[in-house]
């Protein structure tokens, strides 16, 4: 089939080059032509594991092209999918619609009859409805309108499209339906045919639900803390459960990214717009932002005492590891917390490079240490395990590490002289 991907970030250029590789005819849109040019250029936007290979393969064989042109990248296009940012609204937490109702009204002067409108985009309940509506005002009418959510993991993206857990397409037009099912043909995963509206709450209650896994566990190693318990023995006697599951069930800093923190607010917002108070999902989001705190005060009183002036190491920068995303990262809003309250941070992250503000970016992990009265791991790099304790040692001027993510050995960085402290253990 002949598809068009409005949207190169995470979702649509994933989507539009693995679909691409499932044989399709596949153009990408963006109104961003530096992006165009680069992507033309073989280079890639995004920093995701597998992405530039599929990419690059796809564009020589011809299946993938990019153009900053909708009227030319819709022409002859079969199906349409909507892969735009929805940001949290600033202020009130709503899913922001901006850019899916302006492709759509863009969408409405060039699309042929018979096509299928698809959003990838994490939209609300009604959001099909408003398209559909938005259609008709422009005068279009023989088009259909589909939902299918994506349930892409950032890092592992490109895995996730091509061998899904699920396949989920709503839709009130049982040919569209088909079509878009067609588009995933050959792939082995359960297929659910929804209404538009289950579909699109299916992606908000899959996020919010691992949302609270995760503030769950954060919550269960404070309370190990307290009681001198190990979460990590925890969260293993729990997970051999499989109506529980090991999965999220690692306690950090927090969860962050670019759709957990806008999906969960999102999802609070509509259910009080449908006179619903969603008391759960706002404890979750509370018991996140309390964990941000408890991480960054642990950090003050292993560097024994006011942050003011001191120097403070941080391994990780992303909000987790294999991607080089630093939107709603819970490390940095820790770092802002540590500065505010006068720390000096010194910082590496394998796949940052560029200086950020405020903070001191380093090439390696042990710069990062030199001097440093704390070292803090926030993010769960593999590589942070197999560095030369020896020199981090070394490099700081205090033997301390606040391991966030539980990521390393407690009892090796003791017998190596270092004072350790996780989380919950």
């Amino acid at each position: 089939m002949r598809i068009a991907m409005i949207g190169t970030g995470y979702v649509g250029l994933v989507s539009g080059a693995c679909f691409a590789d499932f044989g399709h005819q596949v153009c990408c849109i963006d109104k961003d032509s530096a992006k165009i040019d680069g992507l033309q250029a073989g280079k890639m936007p995004i920093w995701e594991p597998g992405l530039e290979a599929i990419v690059k393969v796809n564009a020589e064989r011809g299946r993938l092209t990019f153009t900053t042109s909708l009227p030319e990248g819709v022409k002859d296009a079969e199906a349409v999918f909507i892969a735009v940012g929805t940001p949290a609204r600033r202020g009130d937490g709503h899913a922001d619609l901006t850019f899916v109702f302006e492709a759509v009204r863009e969408l409405a002067r060039v699309i042929r009859p018979g096509t299928v409108v698809v959003t990838k985009s994490t939209v609300p309940v009604g959001t099909g409805d408003e398209i559909e509506r938005i259609l008709r005002e422009e005068g279009v009418s023989d088009v259909s309108v589909a939902s299918n959510p994506e349930f892409l993991r950032e890092g592992q993206a490109v895995r996730d499209f091509l061998e899904p857990e699920r396949i989920v397409i709503g839709c009130d037009d049982p040919g569209a339906a088909v079509r878009v099912s067609d588009l995933y043909r050959g792939l082995r995963a359960p297929l659910l045919v929804t209404d538009p509206a289950s579909a699109e709450m299916i992606k908000y209650a899959s996020n919010a639900f691992l949302a609270t896994k995760v503030s769950f566990i954060n919550a269960i190693a404070n309370l190990c803390e307290a009681v001198d318990a190990d979460v990590r023995e925890v969260a293993l006697g729990m997970g051999y459960d499989k109506r529980i599951g090991f999965e999220f069930l690692k306690p950090g800093p927090g969860w962050g990214g670019s759709c957990f923190p806008k999906d969960t607010r999102a999802l609070v917002r509509i259910a009080e717009d449908a006179g619903y108070d969603f008391g759960l999902l706002k404890g979750v989001i509370q018991v996140n932002d309390e964990q941000v705190e408890r991480v960054t005060t642990k950090v003050e009183r292993m560097a024994g005492g006011p942050l003011d002036g001191a120097v403070i190491a941080v391994w990780g920068l992303t909000f987790k590891a294999r991607t080089d995303d630093l939107r709603s990262s819970p490390s940095l809003e820790v770092i802002r917390r540590l500065r505010d309250r006068g720390a000096v941070v010194q910082a590496f992250d394998p796949t940052v490079r560029r200086q950020l503000d405020g903070i001191e970016v380093r090439d390696d992990p042990y710069a990062a240490c030199d001097g440093a009265a704390v070292l803090v791991v926030l993010t769960e790099w593999d590589e942070f395990r197999w560095v030369d304790f020896g020199k981090v040692r070394d490099a700081l001027a205090r033997p301390v590490i606040v391991d966030a993510r539980n990521l390393l050995d407690p009892a090796a960085l003791r017998r190596q002289g270092f004072t350790y402290e996780g989380v919950g253990r």
